[in-house]
């Protein structure tokens, strides 16, 4: 018998779909990753019988970074990106999914790729084929091996429809993903590195750890900060209004509008005045009524819903389509990406609003549409790839959380409001004369709410007076006067508006937009305010005047949008991966060293908003090199500054930094400093100079002290390392002698924290092992502080093995994975580092001065 893999791109979607397509007789394991699940049953493929495996990746498979040596800042000129080799990594190496893949791979004759039907699921659909090349019975690139199952919504029907209608990979819009990649990989690392590093050597209150440049990004902020200077430019001016009020037979004052609308002279506004006060009276000189319709809306589309979600419902478009997607992979709704308003000829549009018909927020009006008959929607556009976003199942406030309940309620009606009537309501329009100056008044009646009944945030306006007047009547003025007003500036842009205007000028796909805007939101360019509106930091306007100043296609849409043009021609097969590829960097290789050599365009108004590092922090530590004080600047990235020799030394991050007891590097005689997360986090002390320059061969640039390889420093992993960790298997338990009176063991590798002896006087690593190969610990208390048995003071032995620290030892996660004492022995790093795997270490001073120097 045959074997058919199938792969999903959530293990949530596998195991819909799997239960779809076995009517719930499959069986299921766990993958060798842990993460992703298999589930197997028999059935019929191609007209044979077969037994079908369905499993699914976690997203991307892949993704594509420089060669290592590459990743290196300090070392590799950013120019150098732009034609440097890349690669594909894992994703995520810890799922090991391409070994999952080739392994649920051996022995199948056919794959099934069920991943998302757009084009970055096109380009997931080839990482899984390359993963499973070497496993899979026959060529996987060959038609007649390797199919495609398209479909819009997790319903038995649109599935099994879609399994009986399989067809192939798209390879140009997989390649159109592949190119987007590199380019944003290329452009926006250069850009990204070289900023960064200029501009944070130089001030020290950006408040920012990364001064980040993307093609799509930067265009978005640009957006932003053209309305901001557009605020910032405004001239307010004053001009004045006549307005007037009369009377209706019925008693009612009613305001009438002035046909000039305004006046900017209030001399000439004045003159106007005392013409309509030389009479009492105002003629009708006509009423029309026009019955209007107000249209029911197209289909719902990715954008609008985002533009919706902002705009009415208060969520971030980000946030939004994590929802929406959410709710697919549920059923509730079709998938949630897409550019069509416009439902294809045989799209069920009955079946799907019967489904809602018993809704108890929206029953009746379901029930009244089906009874008069439907109304087919307005015709939109069709942009090839998937239906309009549709409610596919019935769902109740008690089934699904807050926001998840707007975003689905607000779907579902707008889905209603597309197959119910437009809005009918009589327009009346009163037109007076007021010795010859026109004023007029209208109102609106409903005639029909159609749409509006269900999508309610669009009736008419409430409380709207009717104007009761005929044609020739003269009506008694109650009042004539003069008011003065100023012209506003525009306010800040919207979510909803900025999403109109990358949608409008071609920037990002409606599965980026929302990640656009979100970067510049967590980089620091722009704050969100009340009612979602995106104001720019300093640090946002300064970085695209900068652009602007000099090289204005940097921030301009422009020049993404063409990018994005010959993107498209790749996916459509129409233009050439590698030409569009070599074209595009070469042209934003010729833009970066442009901008580096006028940088000081940039840094001009960098110094004007910011503050340079000298001026900036306090005075914290003192440099080894000069011995004055070096200031600590706080701002993010947190890194201490030497005036005197004008040096930067970045910190660990994310933590608070204090000085440890005025102690000393032995190698390079700056002080030590501590670093920690709380009593219940992380902490380890560490060398500024060795942070930033790693002194031996093995010990990787951001270590602190212990992961040091110092044979003698007391602070070292040599010195206060005491058993490897079985939890990551490759890290070393370090003791934190700065973390006293809470003491605690930290893994120098994962985030293993082991708390100890709590209110101990002293603890130290002894230099005899346990038969477990664990260091011994010596534990000292004052008499009065002791918890130690039969009030003892001073204790030696193994953490793990000796019954009276048992008590005193919280292991946290080490204890549910111990895996009896020999679990340490020979592990990387046991006995302090002295295991199999130990680097080779100094044996003097010499020695150790020329690994210092490597």
């Amino acid at each position: 018998m045959k074997t058919v893999l199938m792969v999903a791109e959530k293990p949530s979607l596998a195991a819909s779909l799997a239960n779809i397509l076995s009517n719930n007789k499959s069986s299921s394991r766990k993958g060798l990753n842990g993460s992703c699940s298999v589930h197997e049953w028999t059935g019929s493929f191609m007209g044979q019988n077969v037994r079908l495996k369905m499993t699914s990746v976690c997203g991307h498979v892949m993704s594509l970074d420089f060669l290592g040596k590459y990743n290196n800042w300090d070392r590799v000129d950013p120019v150098e990106l732009f034609s440097c080799p890349t690669e594909k990594k894992e994703a995520t190496a810890k799922l090991k999914m391409p070994l999952f893949l080739s392994v649920e791979a051996k022995g199948c004759d056919y794959l099934v790729l069920w991943l998302d039907c757009d084009k970055e699921g096109e380009n997931i659909c080839y990482e899984v084929m390359n993963c499973v090349a070497s496993s899979i019975h026959g060529n996987v690139y060959s038609d007649a091996v390797t199919y495609r199952a398209k479909f819009s919504a997790i319903t038995e029907r649109d599935i099994k429809a879609a399994f009986n209608n399989l067809g192939k990979p798209n390879e140009n819009e997989a390649k159109s993903v592949d190119a987007r990649q590199e380019l944003d990989l290329r452009i926006g690392c250069a850009f990204t590195r070289f900023q960064t590093k200029f501009f944070q050597g130089r001030y020290g209150d950006l408040d920012a750890s990364l001064i980040s440049y993307g093609p799509c990004q930067t265009p978005t902020l640009g957006f932003c900060v053209q309305r901001h200077d557009q605020i910032q430019t405004f001239k307010p001016e004053p001009y004045w209004v006549v307005q007037v009020y009369v009377k209706t037979n019925e008693g009612q004052t009613v305001n009438l509008d002035w046909q000039r609308m305004r006046c900017f002279d209030k001399e000439v506004a004045n003159v106007f005045l005392q013409i309509v006060r030389e009479t009492k009276i105002a003629k009708v000189q006509s009423v029309i009524s026009k019955e209007k319709l107000k249209p029911r809306p197209p289909a719902l589309n990715t954008v609008e819903l985002m533009r919706v979600a902002s705009s009415g419902l208060g969520m971030g478009p980000h946030h939004a389509m994590q929802i929406a997607e959410r709710l697919y992979t549920q059923g509730y709704i079709s998938y949630p990406r897409t550019e069509t308003t416009r439902y294809p000829e045989n799209f069920d549009l009955l079946g799907a609003l019967k489904l809602q018909q018993h809704n108890s927020d929206w029953g009746s009006e379901v029930s009244e549409i089906l009874r008069d008959g439907i109304n087919r929607p307005k015709s939109g556009h069709d942009a090839g790839d998937h239906p309009p976003i549709t409610p596919m199942r019935s769902a109740s406030r008690s089934e699904l959380d807050g926001d998840a309940w707007k975003l689905y309620d607000y779907i579902t009606r707008h889905f209603i409001g597309t197959l119910s009537k437009d809005c009918k309501y009589l327009s009346t329009k009163a037109t007076f004369i007021i010795n010859e100056e026109v004023f007029t008044t209208s109102g609106k009646t409903l005639l029909d709410p159609g749409f509006t009944k269900v999508m309610t945030w669009q009736e008419l306006g409430k409380g709207e007076i009717v104007p009761t007047f005929k044609t020739n009547d003269n009506v008694p003025i109650l009042e004539s006067k003069l008011t003065e007003h100023q012209t506003c500036p525009p306010d800040y842009l919207t979510e909803a508006e900025l999403i109109t205007l990358m949608e409008k000028h071609g920037i990002g796909t409606d599965a980026s937009i929302p990640v656009h805007i979100n970067n510049i939101c967590q980089r620091n360019y722009v704050t969100v305010s009340g009612g979602r509106r995106l104001i720019p930091t300093t640090l946002g306007i300064v970085l695209v005047h900068g652009y602007q100043k000099i090289d204005p296609q940097l921030v301009l849409p422009t020049m993404r949008s063409a990018v994005e043009e010959q993107l498209n021609l790749i996916a459509a097969g129409k233009a050439n991966f590698q030409a569009v590829l070599k074209h595009t960097v070469e042209i934003f290789k010729l833009k970066f060293q442009y901008f580096v050599q006028n940088i000081d365009g940039m840094d001009q108004l960098f110094e004007v908003s910011f503050s340079p590092l000298s001026a900036s922090g306090k005075a914290f530590c003192r440099c080894g090199k000069c011995r004055r004080y070096m200031k600590y600047i706080q701002a993010k990235p947190q890194r201490l500054h030497c005036s005197q020799c004008d040096e930067t030394y970045s910190l660990p991050q994310n933590g608070n930094i204090r000085l440890y007891k005025e102690l000393k590097c032995p190698l390079d005689d700056f002080e030590l400093l501590s670093w920690t997360m709380g009593n219940k986090g992380k902490s380890f002390t560490f060398c500024p100079y060795c942070y930033n320059h790693a002194p031996f061969r093995d010990m990787k640039k951001g270590s602190g002290c212990n992961a040091c390889l110092h044979p003698n420093c007391p602070h070292s992993l040599n010195s206060n390392g005491v058993s490897s960790c079985i939890e990551c298997e490759i890290g070393v338990l370090v003791l934190d002698p700065s973390s006293a009176p809470k003491w605690k063991l930290v893994c120098n590798k994962c985030d293993i924290i082991i708390h100890l002896f709590d209110d101990a006087q002293k603890v130290s690593v002894e230099d005899d092992v346990c038969e477990c190969g664990t260091q011994l610990l010596n534990v000292k208390y004052q008499s009065e502080k002791t918890k130690l048995p039969n009030e003892a003071t001073d204790m030696t032995g193994c953490m793990f093995c000796m019954p009276e620290f048992a008590k005193l030892v919280d292991k946290h996660k080490a204890i549910a994975n111990k895996r009896g004492p020999r679990a340490f022995r020979g592990g990387r790093g046991a006995g302090r580092g002295r295991g199999r795997s130990r680097p080779k270490q100094p044996k003097d001073k010499m020695a150790q001065l020329a690994a210092y120097f490597v």
